[in-house]
C-alpha cells in the first residue's frame, strides 16, 4: 500500500501505544498538520498526560471499539498481531502500519529531513543538532529518542521544511527512511543477534546511505563508516580530528573532563571555538556532526558556538542526579562497549576520589559475544559493580551469566539484585567519589535507588 499518498486522502489516525517514547512525537506532528487523532495505551505517564492535554481522546487499555471511526491504525513494535485493536482493524479492513514505517511517511513530508544514524551517540547528537537548529531560528520538527530538557520532551513541532530524527538500525529500521541528509556517526559490531557480522552491519548502512537524497555527513575517522559508504555516489561531507576531514576538531582541551573545548575549522579556516558543558571525546565527535550539518543548512558560526555551549545534555546521557554527602550519582545509557569505554574514560578524567560504575548487562546475546570487550570496558572504573544480565526479548541459550564477565573483571562484584547493590555502594562509597549507573535497561531504578539511600543516610 502507498502510505504516503494514503495519508493525503484520510483525515483519522489512531495509535496503540500512543503514550510510547517513538509514538507521542509522531502523534504530535500529525495533530499540528490537521489530522484528527486517537489513541490507547496500557500504562499511564508523562507522555500520555502529554496527549490527553492535546485535547486527544486516549483509552486506557486495548478494546476494538478504540478504533471506531478510525481510517489508519499505527502500532508500535510491541504491539502483537493478537491485539484486539489491531484484530479489529484488520477485520473492518481498516490500514495497519507500524511507528517506524509511519516514521519514514512522516519524514518524507518534509523537504529538508535529517536522519542522524550510527551505532553510538544518535540521541546525544539528534539533540544537539535539534537544540542547535531551534536556538538559531531555523524552527525544525524534532524527534528525539531521549528528553531534551530545552524543549521539556523528546519531541518539537516545528513550522519550517526541516525535521531531524533519530534512525536506529537494529531490524534495518533505519531502511524505512528516504532523508534528504543522513548523518553516519559511527559503524560497530551491534545487534549481532539479528546482524550476525560486522560485515552484515556495514551493508546495511550501505542501504541506508544509498536511500538518502542530499548529503551524507559522515565520521571521518572512522573506518567502518567510510568503508560502509564508499560506492554511494552522494556529496559527502566529512568531520573528525583528521587532517582530510572536512569539518575538523583543533586545539582540544579538557578541565578535567568536564569542559571539553576545541577550535572548529572548516576546510583549514577556523569557525569558531565550541566549548562543551557535556564530557569526553565521543562528544566532541557528536558535537562536530551537529556543527557540521547546521553549518551546511546555514547556521552561522556564532550561533554554532553558542547553542553547543548550552547544550546541557539528554536524560540518561551522564546525567547527575544529585550529590548527596558529597557523592556524585549519576545515570548513563551505555550498553555496548565502545559507550562504556568512552563514558567511563570521561568518568575517570573528571577528578574524582573513586568511580564506582554499576553495569547492568543488556541481552544475553550482546553479553556473550562481546564478552572480553565488556570485560576490557569494565576495567576502567575503580571498581564495578555487575548485576544480573536484562533478558529483554530473549532466552538464555547463550548459557552466559553476569558472573561469567564479573570472573573477567578483577576486583569486580556481581550483586543479583538492585537492593543488593544499592546496599553495598552506598556502604563503601565516600565523599568525593562517583557512583555511576550503566545500562541499556531499567538500571536507571537502581541509581534512584542509591540516589534515596545516600540522601536519607546525610539527612
Amino acid at each position: 500500500m502507498d502510505y504516503d499518498k494514503l495519508l493525503n486522502q484520510i483525515k483519522r489516525i489512531h495509535f496503540i501505544g500512543i503514550g510510547g517514547s517513538g509514538m507521542c512525537p509522531i502523534a504530535e506532528i500529525l495533530m499540528s498538520e490537521g489530522f484528527e487523532i486517537s489513541g490507547s495505551d496500557m500504562n499511564e505517564g508523562e507522555t500520555l498526560d502529554k496527549m490527553k492535554g492535546y485535547g486527544i481522546p486516549v483509552y486506557m487499555g486495548h478494546a476494538a471499539e478504540n478504533i471506531k471511526g478510525a481510517e489508519l491504525v499505527v502500532y508500535s513494535a510491541a504491539v502483537k498481531e493478537n491485539n484486539p485493536e489491531r484484530q479489529a482493524a484488520v477485520a473492518q479492513g481498516i490500514p495497519c502500519i507500524e511507528r517506524s514505517v509511519m516514521l519514514g511517511v512522516v519524514t518524507r513530508r518534509y523537504r529538508r529531513s535529517i536522519a542522524i544514524a550510527g551505532t553510538h551517540g544518535k540521541t546525544t547528537t539528534t539533540a544537539m543538532l535539534s537544540q542547535l537548529l531551534i536556538g538559531s531560528g531555523f524552527d525544525p520538527s524534532a524527534i528525539i529518542g531521549g528528553k531534551l530538557p530545552f524543549i521539556g520532551g523528546n519531541s518539537y513541532v516545528g513550522q519550517s521544511d526541516i525535521i531531524v530524527c533519530e534512525a536506529c538500525e537494529y531490524v534495518d529500521t533505519f531502511l524505512e527512511l528516504n532523508p534528504f541528509i543522513s548523518v553516519i556517526l559511527n559503524v560497530d559490531a551491534d545487534h549481532l543477534d539479528y546482524f550476525k557480522n560486522l560485515d552484515n552491519i556495514k551493508k546495511s548502512f550501505n542501504k541506508f546511505a544509498k536511500q538518502t537524497t542530499g548529503l551524507l555527513v559522515l565520521n571521518g575517522d572512522d573506518e567502518n563508516t567510510l568503508d560502509s559508504v564508499k560506492d554511494v555516489a552522494l556529496e559527502k561531507i566529512t568531520f573528525g580530528f583528521g587532517e582530510n576531514c572536512d569539518y575538523r576538531a583543533e586545539h582540544v582541551t579538557a578541565d578535567k573532563g568536564v569542559h571539553e573545548q576545541y577550535d572548529l575549522y572548516y576546510h583549514g579556516e577556523k569557525l569558531c571555538n565550541i566549548k562543551l558543558i557535556v564530557p569526553g571525546k565521543h562528544n566532541v565527535y557528536n558535537s562536530l556532526a551537529a556543527a557540521a550539518t547546521a553549518h551546511y543548512l546555514g547556521a552561522t558560526p556564532a550561533e554554532i558556538s553558542g547553542n553547543l555551549h548550552k547544550f546541557g545534555g539528554v536524560h540518561r546521557r551522564f546525567e547527575i542526579l544529585g550529590t548527596p554527602g558529597g557523592i556524585t550519582v549519576a545515570d548513563d545509557f551505555a550498553h555496548h562497549p565502545t559507550e562504556l569505554t568512552a563514558t567511563l574514560n570521561a568518568a575517570m578524567n573528571m577528578g574524582f576520589k573513586k568511580v564506582w560504575a554499576v553495569f547492568q548487562p543488556h541481552t544475553f546475546s550482546r553479553t556473550a559475544m562481546l564478552l572480553d570487550d565488556f570485560a576490557k570496558a569494565l576495567q576502567i572504573p575503580d571498581t564495578a559493580i555487575i548485576s544480573e544480565i536484562l533478558p529483554v526479548r530473549e532466552t538464555n541459550t547463550y548459557n552466559i551469566y553476569s558472573r561469567d564477565l564479573g570472573a573477567k573483571v578483577p576486583g569486580s562484584v556481581c550483586l543479583d539484585t538492585f537492593e543488593e547493590i544499592t546496599d553495598y555502594v552506598c556502604s563503601h562509597a565516600q565523599e568525593g567519589d562517583l557512583i555511576l549507573t550503566m545500562g541499556g535497561g531499567n538500571v536507571y531504578m537502581c541509581a534512584n535507588k542509591i540516589l534515596k539511600q545516600l540522601e536519607f543516610d546525610h539527612r
